[in-house]
């Protein structure tokens, strides 16, 4: 009994047999970390004092979040870069693009071949026939350390594509259809192999869109015999002939699965469940805010070739956003050289620095509340790129639905793009803004928190990763999170205490949480020797207490308890039983502290 294609790869590297249900270590050809998972692979590394077995076939690439945007992933990737210098390690640094299409387009990985890394569609390399497996950051780390991994060999489904799409329809609507009919969990524990007149037609670009799919089949890899047109893209791009991969004639499979793609449509995947797949015209009218092209999916040099020619002198519908992030940075720069950038960027698009864009941390931004976009990504699960409804379709669908306003295909955009839809609120007119009395008191007692420092700044009081925050209530826990010595202070502080501090308290940014997160905790009153000027403001401006006292933080012990009059600025500090005096209100604070801030609560 014959082969299959990864029983050939297996026991080349395993050096044995690949019997089904075989338990074997296999050499890992090159291994891969993330920004994505890539400090844990380091950790567990320097944890267990492993070495690193080869440095040339080890690689880090940043491509989750290449701008390091995240103060977390900003670390994770400098910790990644002290490693990598220790042990001669190359990175793929920020804007280099997807690791696993670097893995081919750097002549990385070749048919036959292995690789792994922390990216869950690392099993894309089956575009080209080599093994490819995203692991988790043990797995990485044990082939950092020793070069290889254990794997049991599983069985392999033959999928037969019969008949050949219509000329509208993309490798990504073909990929679509074998989502719907296979469904989330179809090539659950297995292996794939595709065949069929389609297939052998396809470029590489066109493979790997099909390929990078099979991880949402609930697939190990979908692997793809060598053709004709991939050998020319080795023979072309780096000047070899490889050695094809193909299964043995009598290769025994699990099973043999037919699907008929004969005269495929567009397809389209609506939101929450990939494998939920309906032709567009089904969904074909539906009112979309923005679109998004890239991923591994339909990053590719042809996938945005085509995108251009359908937006060329044309424009985005009014209101509507478009984001296209190229795979990799050379794929970047032949864009840009090919005229592309300008196309995209005349009819309104947003252009990315090359990486994985809108799945693991939001690259290039996510979706809100009450969103709807459209997007040429692989996975539309429920949060993965925000709270927005994501529906999955090919670029050109994307690009088509983007000028139109709404979902649609290439052959029907419209002459005029729909007009984007106004909720019409009823205006009501703003309450009458009264006192009440009691409700904010003028003489307040607290606990006090003396914080010797100037120029305390607002990222220090409150750090610009917690911007997003909108709720009051929620930003409580960051409030001096970021200021060191006093990163326990939210948890700590009491309804009522009072923070006394330096000069020019709030220094900074305009963000009105420096002031709120205060309000959120309770804190009824900030002395400060001086204050930012936008700082004061916001905080007059909210209803937020505070005050002005010269040298205040040389008179007060950490932890007395102070009663402040804010109409007379006299502090008085019970504990060391003595007074101290502020600059108390003015007229126009004391008014908009009673009426519980300038826009009243």
């Amino acid at each position: 009994m014959g082969n299959t294609i990864i029983q050939k790869i297996f026991e080349v590297h395993s050096k044995s047999t690949a019997h089904i249900d075989q338990v074997i270590d296999v050499t890992i050809d090159v291994r891969v970390a993330r920004d994505f998972g890539g400090a844990n692979v380091v950790k567990h590394l320097e944890t267990h004092h492993l070495p690193v077995d080869d440095p040339k076939r080890t690689f880090f690439t940043f491509d989750c979040n290449p701008g390091g945007c995240d103060q977390k992933y900003a670390e994770n990737q400098q910790t990644c870069r002290v490693f990598a210098r220790k042990h001669g390690i190359k990175i793929y640094d920020i804007n280099s693009g997807i690791g696993t299409h670097l893995a081919i387009e750097e002549g990385l990985v070749f048919p036959g071949d292995t690789f792994i890394s922390t990216d869950s569609h690392a099993n894309i390399l089956g575009a080209i026939g080599a093994f490819g497996q995203g692991m988790g950051d043990i797995d990485i780390a044990h082939a950092f350390a020793y070069g290889k991994i254990w794997f049991k060999v599983p069985p392999t489904i033959k999928i037969l594509l019969r008949g050949l799409p219509s000329a509208t329809a993309t490798p990504k609507d073909v990929v679509l259809k074998m989502n719907k009919e296979l469904g989330a969990n179809g090539l659950l524990g297995y292996a794939a192999e595709v065949y069929g007149e389609y297939i052998d037609s396809l470029s590489l670009d066109g493979r790997l869109t099909i390929a990078s799919m099979a991880t949402e089949m609930g697939g190990i890899i979908i692997l793809f015999p060598t053709n004709e047109k991939l050998m020319d893209y080795y023979r072309k791009t780096f000047g070899i002939t490889v050695k094809p991969i193909h299964a043995d004639e009598d290769a025994s499979y699990e099973k043999i699965l037919e699907l008929d793609i004969t005269g495929l449509t567009p397809q389209i995947s609506r939101p929450g469940h990939p494998e939920d797949v309906v032709s567009v015209k089904e969904v074909q009218g539906i009112l979309i805010d923005s679109g998004f092209i890239g991923s591994c999916t339909n990053g590719r040099l042809a996938d945005l070739r085509a995108v251009a020619a359908i937006l060329k002198d044309k424009t985005i519908a009014p209101g509507r956003i478009l984001k296209i992030v190229p795979a990799t940075d050379t794929i970047w720069n032949t864009c840009l050289k090919e005229g592309l950038v300008k196309i995209f960027k005349d009819a309104g698009a947003l252009i990315g620095s090359a990486g994985c864009a809108g799945c693991a941390a939001g690259q290039i931004g996510q979706t809100g509340k009450g969103e709807v976009t459209i997007s040429s990504g692989n996975r539309n699960f429920t949060g993965k790129q925000g709270k927005g409804d994501i529906y999955l379709a090919s670029p050109q669908t994307v690009a088509a639905s983007l000028v139109a306003g709404f979902i649609t295909t290439v052959d029907a955009i419209p002459k005029k793009p729909a007009p984007i839809m106004i909720e019409k609120i009823p205006m009501t007119p703003p309450k009458e803004l009264k006192n009440e009395p009691g409700s904010y008191p003028l003489v307040v007692e607290g606990r006090a928190w003396v914080i010797q420092r100037d120029n305390v700044d607002t990222d220090m009081i409150y750090h610009n990763r917690h911007l997003a925050i909108t709720n009051i209530a929620e930003m409580g826990p960051y409030a001096f999170g970021n200021l060191k010595g006093y990163e326990h202070f939210a948890k700590e502080v009491r309804t009522g205490d009072i923070v006394v501090v330096g000069k020019n308290f709030g220094c900074g940014s305009s963000r009105q949480q420096a002031v709120d997160c205060f309000r959120a905790l309770g804190v009824s009153v900030i002395v400060a020797e001086s204050f930012g000027a936008i700082y004061e403001r916001n905080a007059i401006n909210s209803g937020m207490p505070i005050l002005i006292a010269e040298g205040i933080t040389k008179k007060i012990h950490e932890k007395n308890v102070l009663s402040i009059d804010f109409s007379t600025g006299i502090i008085t500090d019970k504990t060391q039983r003595k007074t101290f005096q502020a600059q108390p209100f003015s007229a126009v604070q004391k008014e908009i502290y009673l009426r519980g801030g300038l826009l009243g609560r």
